[in-house]
């Protein structure tokens, strides 16, 4: 069973630790050194998360885009500015090297590693979350983070209420048909009542906030406190002395 630590950092913390490595990574040339991070990160995430589809599906994703993605940097390198010492395929006058290989692949493995550095937060990390600690730890005005907070929430809010206007629409049959121009009509037909039903909660979400005396005062307490521990400072240290570690290994 996973022990599931990630979810009890604080979210700074998770995006503080590997901040610096993915900067560094930007600048990196060779390919084991993102590969040692790549390394780190799945390790992170499995030892750190619960198991969930999306995450087995990123985590199978990344290494078939990298490969995808080096394959297709390597075709498109100029062969002027690689070593042309392996000759790797030829067909006619095209010639692919080993030196493009080896570029295109440095590349694909940089970006999928800072991609799956930002997965130990972005995995395990909530929006409100993350705009409580920016209020309460980096003193970002509570202004702009609940605001932000209210914003997250009209997410699941307007899935909620688009999948009620397709049942409406399925009861009154308005189906409009199959294929993809009867979708696309369909999406039309959504927008009207979905975007009536957005500006009545945006209406209701500022009568709340104005009755409440929203930024009348400059500071609010906190409901849900987001605390930053001691646990956090001891994640963030460990990760950068790994990281350092590593890129001083490879």
């Amino acid at each position: 069973m996973s022990i599931r630590f990630l979810d009890g950092l604080n979210p700074l913390a998770k995006l503080a630790a590997p901040l610096p490595a993915m900067i560094v990574l930007v600048f990196v040339r060779d390919a084991a050194t993102p590969l040692a991070f790549i390394v780190l990160a799945y390790a992170a995430l499995l030892i750190g998360m619960r198991m969930t589809r999306l995450l087995a599906m990123l985590l199978f994703a990344l290494p078939v885009a990298a490969v995808v993605i080096g394959f297709g940097l390597a075709v498109w390198t100029d062969a002027a500015r690689v070593s042309h010492a392996v000759v790797v395929w030829q067909i006619g006058g095209w010639t692919l090297y080993g030196g493009a290989l080896q570029v295109g692949f440095a590349t694909a493995l940089r970006l999928v590693a800072i991609i799956a550095l930002a997965l130990i937060a972005g995995m395990t990390t909530s929006g409100p979350d993350l705009a409580r600690s920016l209020v309460q730890q980096l003193r970002v005005s509570y202004r702009v983070g609940y605001t932000a907070i209210a914003a997250f929430r009209f997410v699941p809010r307007f899935r909620h209420e688009l999948e009620l206007i397709r049942q409406a629409h399925r009861v009154r049959g308005a189906h409009g048909g199959s294929g993809p121009f009867a979708a696309i009509a369909r999406g039309f037909g959504y927008v009207v009542p979905l975007l009536a039903g957005a500006i009545r909660h945006a209406e209701r979400v500022a009568l709340a906030m104005d009755a409440r005396a929203f930024g009348a005062h400059p500071t609010r307490t906190e409901r849900h406190p987001v605390p930053f521990r001691t646990r956090d400072a001891v994640f963030i240290v460990l990760f950068w002395a790994v990281s350092a570690a590593l890129f001083v290994v490879f």
